[in-house]
């Protein structure tokens, strides 16, 4: 069965994301919006007028969408609207919605360490403590290179992260010697965790999974992801009284733009791994 062609007004949007590099989940994402739109309308979103688009964002609330959910419809409007139709003024009456901003689950040390025992395998373990240990977001974990360690600055490089910026983070003498166990035991030869097929690296969802069934065998009831794990090694290099200005640039926030040039120093690294890397727990 042959594809659906793309339409011309598709394609040109296509063609304005991709100009301006927007990765392939960005480009999907606006698509599958400016579609919902167009379903609302029951025609082409070309030829919508203001009323059109104040009508859309009052259904978007009826319909009890989240925040983050119609802030993406709105952000992919505006692009279609302002750049691929040159129609700027269409969408002013749109406006973000402000999300809810609720404390992030963070895990005790016991728990990590729990948490990543009960990882089925090495690589999963690995992988699991490298989100840990690194504060690596899902994604970063997934798309690691194994030439992406430095053994000799003690560092993991994380090509393009989020907001498509590298950095180093550090790599700690007790997670450097367990990926190399990973390493003699798999010998991956370019992503440091593949996947089911070695061409592809592992997959965020595959991770995720991974983490929720960790998580209910060791019988924590907390609402855990990857993502957790990311936290709690804010958290607790918090606790250890780390200078903030050091973790925003470990975690490659945006308020550590200006300051990537910090290095994580020794006592910084030695201070980050305490219980799930020493045994204390």
């Amino acid at each position: 069965m042959l594809d659906k062609p793309i339409s011309p007004l598709r394609q040109r949007m296509i063609d304005d994301m991709t100009a301006r590099r927007f990765n392939e989940h960005t480009q999907r994402d606006y698509v599958r919006n400016v579609r919902m739109f167009a379903a609302f309308l029951g025609r082409s979103p070309d030829p919508a007028a203001k009323e059109d688009l104040r009508r859309f964002q009052l259904h978007m609330a009826k319909q009890q969408m989240s925040a983050g959910s119609i802030n993406a419809a709105i952000a992919a409007l505006r692009f279609f609207f302002a750049v691929t139709l040159e129609r700027p003024d269409l969408v002013l009456p749109l406006t973000t919605v402000n999300k809810p901003r609720r404390a992030p689950v963070v895990l005790s040390q016991e728990e990590v360490a729990r948490l990543l025992e009960a990882a089925p395998g090495l690589k999963y373990k690995a992988a699991l403590s490298v989100a840990y240990g690194a504060g690596l977001r899902v994604c970063e974990v997934a798309n690691l290179k194994v030439s992406d360690i430095d053994s000799p600055r003690m560092t993991l490089r994380v090509e393009q992260g989020k907001g498509q910026r590298d950095r180093y983070v550090m790599l700690s003498p007790q997670l450097l010697e367990l990926l190399r166990d990973w390493w003699w035991a798999s010998r991956p030869r370019a992503w440091l965790f593949p996947g089911q097929n070695p061409v592809n690296p592992m997959s965020a969802r595959q991770l995720r999974r991974i983490v929720y069934a960790a998580a209910q065998a060791t019988g924590i009831t907390k609402r855990v992801s990857p993502h957790t794990l990311r936290h709690s090694f804010a958290t607790h290099l918090l606790e250890q009284n780390v200078d903030i200005r050091v973790i925003q640039v470990l975690l490659g926030t945006p308020s550590s733009r200006r300051q990537r040039s910090i290095p994580a120093s020794p006592s910084t690294r030695s201070a980050t791994l305490p219980a799930p890397w020493t045994g204390s727990a």
